[in-house]
Order: C-alpha cells, then structure tokens, then sequence
C-alpha cells in the first residue's frame, strides 16, 4: 500500500481483534504505531513486547481509557512529542451490551456510548488539534453495519454507531479546507472476541452467517486492510465517507428473491 511507510498512526483498542490486527497491518507497511487500551498492564506489556520483537523501534504501546478527557490529552500529547506529530487516528475502541430496549439499563446505555461515540469524539477533537497544527491528518471511525441497520437488543450500539457516522461526517466537512479528511470502516460480522457469543459456537455462527450474502463472517485481517487503504495515497481524495465491509450484509438478505412482485 503506497504512502504509509513511517505515517505516524494512533489507534484505541488495539490489543485484541480489528485494533490489533489493523496495528500489525499498519507496523507491517512501515508506519509509526501508537497502540493503546484500557487493559491491565501485564496485557500491555505483552503486547508490546510482541511488537517490539517483530518491529522493533516502531511501535508504542500506552494505557488509554478513551473516556477520561485528561488521559486523552495527556495520551495525545505524549504521541505529538515522541513522534513529531500524528498523520492518522482510528478510533477502534467499542464495547457492546445487549437488551431489549425497554428494559435496556440507563447505565449500560451510558457504558456503551462514552466508549463508542463520546471516545471517539474526545480522541478526534485531540487529533484535529494537532492535525490543525500540521495542516494535514486523517480521522478513521471502526463504525458498523448498525451504522444504518437496526438491530433489536442493540439499541445503544446502534445509536451508538449511528452518532459515529454523523461525527466523521461533520469533521471531514467542517475541516476538508484544511487539509484533513475523515472516513469509516463499518464491519459486519467479523470474528472477534466481542462477537464471543457466537463466533465460537456451530450453531450459532451458522444462524448469524446466512444472513451474510458472501456466507462467511469477516477476518479481523479483512478489516484491517480496509483501514490501510483508507489511509493510503489511493485513497486521498476520499472523505466523508463510510466504508461498508459486510460480505454485502447491507445490501438485506430478505431481498435476495422477489417477494414483493
């Protein structure tokens, strides 16, 4: 992929599924990466010390919890001064719970948009001020499918998932006169541990992939380059934009025959 040797790249939740595997295929194209999480430190020791064996002197590893403004700030300004600046954020960070909506907890609801949404604002508006700065950078959201298809039991990841959409594309309108763009990769189903519910289990992954059009759920890989490309010169006069990398998920199973004539 051309243009991404030595961007400098910060992605959130990065030490497990698509934050990880997006690392490595950013660290594996020769861009400066900045991996961060909210997990326990023995965890991030463990990743870093699997970077650094691997790409040695090109990737960092920091504790983040996207929803504390200050260690975001502090998080941020670490990454501007050890690296010279930042060419590329990918808020990946998002957790899930699920219920049906009336019963659907006031504190589960607030959990899952601090995380998904209110995170990925305070990581954007962090970027955007050093992007300002620089005159250039890019803003990529790890969105989903719920983006624009409703799910039931979803009601916060989907809300969640929509104000993402709305946030990318207010920041690559508002600042596109500036050298900075904004985009999103919206999975589908993808094997990952926040798909543990299923993704594991016969019966169950079977249920989720026939409703995929391609009959298979996404690798975390599969995403990963979605992100590349969207980071890379063959995607410069892209923004605004969502992706949607679903094995055609969105395009509504029901419709694969016609029953409406």
């Amino acid at each position: 992929m051309t243009g991404l040797m030595n961007k400098r790249v910060l992605i959130t939740g990065a030490t497990q599924g698509i934050g990880l595997a997006t690392a490595r295929r950013f660290a594996s194209e020769g861009a400066k990466v900045v991996i961060t999480d909210v997990v326990a430190d023995e965890t991030l020791l463990r990743v870093r010390q699997e970077f650094q064996k691997e790409y040695p002197g090109r990737v960092i590893v920091e504790h983040l919890d996207v929803t504390h403004e200050i260690e975001v700030r502090d998080v941020f300004g670490r990454t501007k001064d050890l690296l010279g600046g930042l060419d590329v954020v990918i808020n990946n960070a998002g957790i899930n719970r699920q219920s049906p909506t009336h019963e659907f907890t006031l504190r589960d609801f607030d959990e899952v948009v601090d995380v998904n949404l209110r995170g990925a604002f305070l990581c954007s508006r962090a970027a955007l001020n050093i992007f300002l700065r620089q005159g250039s950078g890019l803003v990529l959201m790890n969105s989903s499918n719920h983006e624009i298809v409703p799910k039931p039991n979803f009601v916060a990841y989907s809300v969640s998932k929509g104000g993402l959409g709305n946030l990318m594309r207010t920041i690559a309108l508002e600042y596109a006169d500036r050298g900075i763009r904004a985009n999103s990769v919206a999975p589908g189903a993808t094997t990952t541990p926040i798909n543990a519910s299923w993704k594991d289990d016969a019966t169950k992954r079977s249920m989720v992939e026939e409703h995929i059009p391609l009959g298979r759920s996404a690798e975390s890989d599969e995403i990963a380059a979605a992100f590349a490309f969207l980071a890379s010169d063959d995607a410069n006069y892209i923004t605004g934009q969502t992706l949607y990398v679903d094995g055609g998920l969105t395009l509504h199973t029901d419709f694969r025959k016609n029953w409406a004539s």
